[in-house]
């Protein structure tokens, strides 16, 4: 198997080098590519990027209004394999996990997987990060059909081929692009889920504000209206 692992990133330029060192150094059993996404950072993230472009890592710049949704999507399109990662740039989500995601994914045979979060004390969520996120995934399981564990997870792995039948249907932006493809799925695809271990930043700040959850609320009541009228 094959793999394109999307990396969005803002302001990461502590965190790209490091980054690709540990993937290089734990994924070592598969054919992979890595493409950054950059939101037109302000730091020397581009800088970084151009010093470390190679034959199995690209990156995109984007000048448009920033979006993760979008950058994910841009990945996607200049993606090369079938199968698709989506991961933080932060080092929240280690490449350890994701040599053990990946294994899982293969041995499996899925189409679609799930790094979810544990939400204890001990993870890498601040109170309000964690008391926001539980929030939302309440909301979701009341109004929307429950189809994982972790509906706002930034981690996961599918199958282009599934992305490219939502394509069309997705709300497009914000900041969780996991929940606009689940619920837009044919319920004929299976949704694996895969305990990680979400780690602490070491550098700069979560990306998580109120435009932010604007768009998750928006996005949730949009899908639960079209789901009332089907």
């Amino acid at each position: 198997m094959r793999f394109s692992i999307i990396i969005p990133i803002l302001n990461e330029e502590k965190n790209i080098l490091p980054l690709v060192k540990l993937i290089k150094s734990n994924i070592k059993k598969v054919l992979y590519e890595v493409i950054f996404v950059d939101d037109n950072s302000k730091d020397k993230s581009k800088f970084i990027l151009k010093k470390i472009k190679g034959n199995n890592i690209s990156y995109i710049i984007r000048k448009k209004k920033r979006d993760l949704t979008q950058s994910c999507i841009d990945g996607i399109k200049k993606s090369r394999y079938e199968n698709i990662v989506i991961m933080d740039g932060d080092l929240q989500h280690h490449p350890e996990c994701l040599e053990k995601m990946i294994k899982f994914y293969i041995e499996k045979n899925s189409s679609f997987l799930i790094g979810t979060r544990k939400f204890s004390k001990n993870e890498g969520l601040s109170f309000l990060r964690r008391l926001s996120s539980l929030s939302l995934i309440f909301l979701i399981n009341l109004m929307l059909k429950k189809k994982t564990k972790d509906p706002m997870s930034g981690f996961f792995i599918l199958k282009k081929k599934i992305f490219y039948k939502v394509k069309k249907k997705l709300y497009g932006k914000g900041f969780k692009i996991l929940f606009d493809i689940l619920y837009n799925l044919e319920s004929s695809i299976k949704i694996q889920d895969y305990k990680i271990k979400f780690r602490k930043r070491n550098f700069e700040h979560s990306k998580m504000n109120f435009i932010v959850l604007y768009h998750i609320i928006i996005m949730i009541f949009i899908k639960f209206l079209k789901r009332e009228r089907n």
